[in-house]
């Protein structure tokens, strides 16, 4: 993972992030059309204001970033936290990366490291306020797994820069330092992301949607360390791409939220990681831990 930033560079939280970039344009779903209206900054990552295929007007909003951009702390492996208590602050931006609104979270709705690398806040706003108050939409989560070769923005809130790529392929599993991400999506060479721009919405250039979330990248050619990712195939085969950038696909969130915009881990289609006994009672300790 790249290291989400804490005030400076100085000041880390240990681990992945994000990207920073090139491009520029105006956020719609028009093609060639991305720019920052509707990501957000964090105090140390990037991240953006997203709703489902199924989200309506009158939902209350939701921002993503990742499981390790999480203020309690980055999730051990094989946990996963659900509906806990959030006070966490976000900076809304506009078309020009201008800060329009501080926007407030009530909770964390869904939160891990394992199998993706996420964190979903619930707000106190809901999508029709933000667009009525500050005239901002949301980014939208598209429903479809991503392809390769296309064309791909990521946008980064934190530093309020754009990258400029496609997406080189997918990775069966992603290692560092003990965490595993699945299907992972590949940068070509012009995304390369730096730490702060962790969380950022990696965005479709021709269809203006959301289909991954930028985390880490292999900065120093170790495997499977952090900040050293390493791909592992079907077969177990461990191959280093130094320099590589990495994000995590989205599309199946877009199957664990119901109506009201309710997190709902038991929906047909939903494989989500899902809280189990010992691992709510690590999250219970994490947070505690953390507080």
């Amino acid at each position: 993972m790249r290291r989400p930033l804490v005030g400076a560079l100085a000041t880390v939280l240990v681990a992945g992030s994000t990207v920073v970039g090139l491009g520029a344009g105006t956020a719609s779903a028009q093609a060639n059309a991305v720019d920052f209206a509707g990501t957000v900054a964090l105090s140390n990552c990037s991240g953006s204001v997203v709703r489902m295929p199924s989200s309506a007007d009158n939902d209350p909003a939701l921002v993503m970033t990742n499981g390790h951009c999480l203020e309690t702390g980055m999730p051990d492996p094989g946990t996963v936290i659900t509906d806990q208590p959030s006070s966490r602050t976000f900076s809304l931006l506009n078309s020009s990366a201008g800060k329009v609104a501080t926007l407030h979270a009530t909770k964390v709705a869904y939160s891990t490291m394992t199998d993706t690398d996420v964190t979903l806040y619930e707000l106190n706003t809901t999508y029709a306020q933000i667009k009525q108050q500050y005239g901002i939409d949301a980014l939208s989560l598209s429903p479809d797994h991503p392809v390769a070769g296309t064309a791909i923005k990521v946008v980064s809130g934190y530093w309020k820069k754009i990258y400029s790529c496609s997406v080189d392929g997918f990775v069966n599993e992603l290692h560092e330092a003990g965490y595993v991400w699945k299907d992972s999506v590949r940068y070509t060479s012009t995304c390369d992301v730096i730490g702060g721009t962790s969380g950022s919405p990696v965005i479709d250039a021709s269809t203006g949607k959301v289909v991954a979330i930028n985390n880490t990248g292999n900065e120093n050619g170790e495997q499977c360390t952090m900040n050293n990712p390493c791909e592992v195939d079907a077969n177990g085969n461990v191959t280093v791409h130094q320099g590589t950038n990495y994000a995590e696909e989205t599309y199946g969130i877009t199957k664990c939220f119901g109506a009201g915009n309710k997190l709902d881990l038991g929906l047909p289609g939903c494989t989500l990681p899902q809280p189990g006994t010992e691992e709510g009672d690590n999250a219970v300790r994490s947070a505690a831990h953390h507080a």
